[in-house]
């Protein structure tokens, strides 16, 4: 019988998830271009203009986005002005860098794009766990190898903070407070030194990192008091917080573009309206806030509502109007996405959505039909969860 030939490589089209380098290659090589300053030399991370308000217009002349007239990035960062300062505290210059926020403010994506615009690569990633060892941090080493053949530089198995030493890239650790204290502290060392000691190897006991080395963290504010960082490991870092999205319009942006890039990737053929958008960029508002737009008080939820959910209600509302209904996303699909969201962190935060249905909700269904089928939806979905 004959052998079945190997699968080709994926390439960028067959990828489910494309990495911010290569998604934004031709904005990024937009930005190169119009870059006024001088290059810096390889291995290098001065910081690209990544995070400034460069327009499609001033990409050179022929570049495909100057043709396409599109923004040259997301409205997430443009309309923010902390993330674009992350740029110029950005861990090229010195320290290592901390992004800190509610869960869902955009910390892992600023992070990888930050990566990808600096030193191209945003795949260099330890992800943070209660079972991160320090070996995930430093290297670790070929067992059947070093049996047969001794601990030589071939065998060892370098982590992604050892290859961003080697190429000069940045290192992006996800969720460091999740670790436990004794993998955080082998960053202590690594971060002041720009070194990795490597014992094993008498002949070349340490790994020099190359200039662009370092490191961008990212943290929970909800994880704190689970692993605090060690007082010499924050002395490391220069620490951004990201707050959660501020303006109403930008918050209905970020969620129309996230979602319709989510709707792509997964093929979901479904179309979410203006004033549909408008409703749940209020409705999460509200709720999270604890007052209205109008100043009526109501109670907060334990849950972060976060923009981020805001985009997974958005996603879930539009497979099932994909599947189960129109094709349209309607207010019936949103509430019923929203219960689960509400209460994914604790059931009595049900009380909290049936206040904001019953005290703000109810008032606007008499004067708006799109009001009013939400609540009719939303109070039936309470009712049954």
């Amino acid at each position: 019988m004959a052998k079945k030939a190997a699968p080709p490589p994926p390439t960028p089209t067959d990828q489910l998830r494309e990495p911010a380098e290569v998604r934004y290659a031709d904005q990024l090589e937009a930005l190169r271009q119009n870059d006024p300053d001088d290059k810096p030399p390889p291995g290098s991370s001065r910081p690209a203009p990544s995070c400034s308000t460069s327009s499609a217009a001033e990409a050179p002349e022929g570049h495909p986005r100057r043709r396409q007239g599109r923004r040259p990035h997301h409205p997430q960062v443009l309309r923010r002005r902390r993330p674009r300062r992350a740029r110029h505290r950005h861990p090229g210059l010195g320290r290592a860098l901390l992004l800190v926020g509610e869960p869902g403010t955009g910390k892992s994506w600023l992070s990888e794009h930050l990566a990808a615009a600096i030193s191209g690569n945003s795949t260099l990633t330890v992800q943070g766990t209660a079972g991160t060892t320090e070996e995930h941090i430093r290297y670790s080493w070929n067992i059947a190898r070093v049996i047969a053949e001794g601990p030589t530089p071939a065998n060892l198995i370098p982590s992604p903070t050892l290859v961003a030493m080697r190429t000069g890239a940045l290192m992006r650790f996800e969720e460091i407070t999740r670790c436990v204290p004794d993998v955080q502290d082998g960053l202590v060392s690594l971060l002041s030194d720009k070194a990795i000691a490597v014992p094993e190897l008498p002949d070349a006991p340490m790994i020099w990192a190359r200039p662009g080395f370092n490191v961008i963290a990212t943290a929970n504010t909800r994880d704190q008091g689970v692993n605090e960082l060690s007082a010499a490991l924050k002395r490391r870092f220069n620490y951004i917080y990201l707050p959660v999205v501020g303006d109403r319009n930008t918050e209905i942006e970020i969620v129309r573009e996230r979602s319709r890039d989510l709707m792509a990737r997964y093929q979901v053929p479904a179309r979410i309206e203006e004033p549909v958008l408008a409703l749940l960029a209020t409705v999460f508002r509200e709720i999270r806030e604890g007052r209205t737009a109008d100043g009526v008080q109501i109670q907060k939820p334990t849950t972060a509502l976060s923009t981020a959910e805001a985009i997974a209600v958005a996603l879930d509302a539009a497979i099932a109007a994909r599947f189960f209904g129109s094709g349209t996303v309607g207010p019936e699909e949103i509430a019923r996405n929203l219960v689960g969201s509400v209460v994914k962190e604790d059931r009595n935060d049900l009380k909290v959505l049936e206040e904001y249905l019953g005290i703000v909700a109810k008032k606007r269904a008499g004067a708006d039909p799109l009001w009013k089928a939400f609540h009719t939806a939303a109070v039936r979905a309470v009712a049954s969860a």
